[in-house]
Order: structure tokens, then sequence, then C-alpha cells
């Protein structure tokens, strides 16, 4: 699980944190998966001493399931990987605006041609 990990940090934008309407990836061992959720709802367990929270997440497969786990903060921000039913598992939001760049693209010139089409360099 930790090779796996360490790949899908090499090639995804992932944020260290975790709030409602978050996309996170689920990465499990046994059955192999991964998976992307969308996070509904994020609410503290009353009945824990400890600091456990309810993750309400929708699995995003065709249909859309969904989904609580319980975990602690470290669990839900991939700090930790954590087991369910003796099997590995791994959580950790997406950073989607990670790739967006600060600054505009500048735009090729657009120049008209012969018949109103236009000719782009």
């Amino acid at each position: 699980m930790e090779k796996l990990i360490k790949e899908l940090r090499g090639l995804i934008n992932f944020k260290k944190t975790i709030d409602m309407g978050d996309i996170i990836l689920v990465a499990a061992k046994e059955p192999q998966m991964l998976m992307y959720g969308y996070v509904n709802n994020l609410k503290r367990d009353p009945t824990r001493k400890d600091e456990w929270y309810h993750l309400h997440f929708t699995i995003l497969s065709i249909p859309p399931q969904k989904v609580t786990w319980t975990l602690r903060i470290p669990q839900m921000t991939g700090q930790e990987i954590f087991t369910m039913g003796g099997e590995e598992r791994f959580v950790q939001p997406l950073d989607m605006g990670a790739n967006v760049s600060a600054t505009p693209t500048p735009q090729p010139e657009k120049k008209k041609t012969k018949g109103g089409l236009r000719r782009i360099k």
C-alpha cells in the first residue's frame, strides 16, 4: 500500500485538510481498487471520547453509492493508512485547484480570411 500511495502522490495533487464538497481518492488493498468520492458531510461522533468523525461521502460510480465511514482526521487526510475488516485503506482529498495557472494563458492572434473564415496562427 505504501508503494501505491507514493506513486499516487507523484501523479495527483492532494490537500492536507478535508472539507464538505471535497473530492477524495479512496484506495483499498483488498479488494484492490481506486475510486473517487464526494464529501457530503463531516460530523463529529459524539458517542466516542476521542476525536472520531462520521465521513459521509458518495462513491462516484454508476450508480453513485452513499457511504459513511467513522474515521479520525489523520485517516481521512492521508496521514495514516488504516484498516477496515483487516484490509488496508487510504483516503485523501484532492487539490482540484493546484494545476490552475494564476495568470491567463495568452491566446493566439486571430486574422480574418476570405469568406468570413478566420486563420489562427
